[in-house]
């Protein structure tokens, strides 16, 4: 009796471990987490045999650098004549495939060439890390655990279904797999067999790559055959302090104001949108649509999903952007201490990590109104002198 209650008591404290701590402990509590949801205990087993924890995992995890870009610096690294091309020559590759997400989803093909190209290069590279090992680590860090344990059990189920080899099975650090990088609970709830070969493999068939793909973003909200991001031309009248994600007004309502489009027309009268400054009023200027908004489900980074927006548009024949004239963006350590300033003010920005996000410019934005000062949310180094 008290074996059996000791081996109850550990299975619930193991179960408990939500992160950190032994290793194996944590394990177990994950193995029983799935068994408790119906996968057989041999293949969990089966799953976990050889798993180990990859710290280059986590030294990728906290290397992300790159999101404190600038939307201009950010775009022209990531946007290149090869990419263009290879959109071109990928779009006409699976144009059947386009038009069937075309007609059952309404998306277009350009929303779905620019994460293609973004995430693997048109599937050229996929990254070579253990998928399974890559999952453990961050589900058992605990930085994003709540993020990452969901993970971990739905690759459980994945390897039950035929859909991943926990041994060799490989993608991004983040546990991403396949073209478009894709979780194992997307794939598992949301994989499209899109060749038609009756299996879902999202690593060497672009077409359930693709279908998968809008099968998700369709999951997510997306709304059938409406703009996501145009570019625009704005008055120098328009209030400041009313642009930003934060605000929105109808697509006639901007135009009432001098809001036009840079390039054919803005989008219906009635649907809301907001007139988005990347990089404050004399920067890019665009108007963001609903679908817009599906995007942060994708990728939480600001300027990722403006550039991948962005980039769409151009897939589907959109210029250039205008560059305009920005204020000198901040260096990391300056943003950083604006967000200090900003926390001790009150406002919160998301965590002091130099990157300016939807918190930080909603914030800078504030703070701006508050000084008199043109409420673009861009931040200036006369901004954070002033603070």
């Amino acid at each position: 009796m008290r074996l059996a209650l000791a081996l109850t008591l550990l299975t619930t404290a193991a179960h408990a471990q939500t992160c950190g701590g032994p290793v194996d402990s944590f394990v177990a509590g994950i193995k029983a987490e799935a068994t408790a949801q119906g996968i057989p205990a041999q293949t969990v087993d089966q799953f976990f045999s050889g798993a180990q924890i990859d710290q280059k995992v986590i030294q990728a995890d906290r290397a992300q650098g790159v999101f404190q870009k600038d939307f201009i610096s950010f775009s022209r690294a990531l946007i290149s004549q090869n990419r263009i091309d290879n959109g071109r020559i990928y779009g006409n590759r699976y144009d059947a495939t386009f038009d069937t997400i075309q007609q059952r989803f309404g998306i277009p093909r350009g929303v779905l060439l620019a994460f293609w190209a973004f995430e693997t290069d048109y599937g050229q590279v996929q990254g070579s890390f253990n998928t399974r090992n890559a999952l453990l680590t961050l589900a058992h860090d605990c930085r994003r655990p709540d993020l990452f344990r969901p993970q971990l059990i739905a690759a459980i189920e994945l390897y039950r279904r035929g859909g991943m080899d926990p041994a060799t099975t490989t993608g991004a650090w983040a546990g991403e797999i396949g073209q478009l990088q894709k979780l194992p609970r997307e794939i598992v709830q949301q994989g499209l067999d899109g060749d038609g070969d009756g299996v879902v493999n999202l690593k060497t068939s672009a077409p359930d790559a693709l279908m998968t793909g809008a099968n998700v973003l369709s999951s997510l909200g997306w709304r059938p055959n409406e703009p996501w991001l145009q570019e625009v031309t704005l008055p120098d009248n328009l209030d400041w302090s009313q642009t930003g994600l934060n605000h929105k007004a109808s697509v006639g309502d901007w135009a009432v104001r001098g809001v036009t489009a840079r390039q054919g027309s803005l989008g219906p009268a009635d649907l809301q949108a907001s007139v988005l400054l990347p990089m404050g009023r004399n920067g890019p200027a665009f108007l963001a649509y609903p679908n817009f908004e599906v995007y942060f489900d994708w990728n939480k980074s600001f300027v990722y999903v403006t550039t991948a927006a962005y980039f769409a548009t151009r897939l589907e024949g959109a210029q250039i952007y205008n560059a305009g004239n920005p204020s000198a963006p901040l260096t990391g350590q300056q943003m950083q201490q604006l967000q200090q300033k900003l926390t001790t003010r009150g406002h919160d920005v998301g965590g002091i990590d130099g990157i300016l996000g939807a918190k930080t410019r909603e914030a800078v934005q504030a703070e701006q109104a508050r000084l008199g000062l043109p409420a673009d949310a861009w931040p200036t180094l006369d901004l954070l002198n002033q603070l």
